[in-house]
């Protein structure tokens, strides 16, 4: 029974590091003033009627810090690639010179910063609650258990345990929300 115990918490252990990683990829496409790639990475364009991530229809780089270019591999692309900059409201202007796209990232406003900090606060907390969500789920698992004849004191240690899990991934949360913070803020 203990057995079965520890692989569900191993289990909740990686539920709550892919929780992690989300919120990791998710922060990394909030624009800080410099040009990321990222921030047009994941977008989806209609190849040949079927929605294709940006990526695999185009070439994404830094043109400088403040650039960001993407250089279609067929020409008829850029038409369609230019819509989907502008359908995905990123608040960014593609110029189109017939062979690559350029998109001038300007420097953000201080009003602006402040909105991007509650953006990523908020997504930090969306992930916390799906870090909580999951530490339910399992001591749900551990009480059932318990009630099914495991010993009550090794319960308490595996709830202690997701707890001590749970901490953990919170304050990593934290962290990863104040790194992007001082991130934005920076001028």
């Amino acid at each position: 029974m203990s057995t079965e115990i520890d692989t569900q918490i191993a289990s909740a252990q990686e539920q709550m590091d892919k929780a992690l990683e989300h919120l990791h990829h998710e922060l990394i496409k909030v624009r800080t003033g410099k040009a990321n790639p990222a921030i047009v990475h994941d977008l989806r364009v209609s190849y040949y009627g079927n929605p294709t991530p940006l990526n695999q229809v185009a070439n994404i780089g830094l043109g400088d810090s403040r650039t960001i270019t993407i250089q279609p591999w067929e020409k008829p692309m850029l038409a369609v690639i230019e819509q989907a900059i502008f359908a995905a409201n990123l608040g960014l202007t593609p110029m189109n010179d017939g062979e690559t796209i350029r998109i001038n990232v300007p420097p953000l406003t201080e009003e602006r910063r402040k909105e991007l900090v509650k953006q990523a606060k908020h997504m930090g907390e969306e992930a916390k609650v799906a870090v909580r969500t999951i530490r339910h789920k399992y001591l749900d698992v551990i009480k059932k258990s318990v009630k099914d004849g495991l010993a009550e004191d090794l319960g308490k240690k595996k709830e202690v345990q997701v707890q001590d899990m749970v901490n953990l991934h919170v304050d990593k949360v934290d962290k990863l929300i104040k790194s992007k913070e001082e991130e934005i803020m920076r001028v």
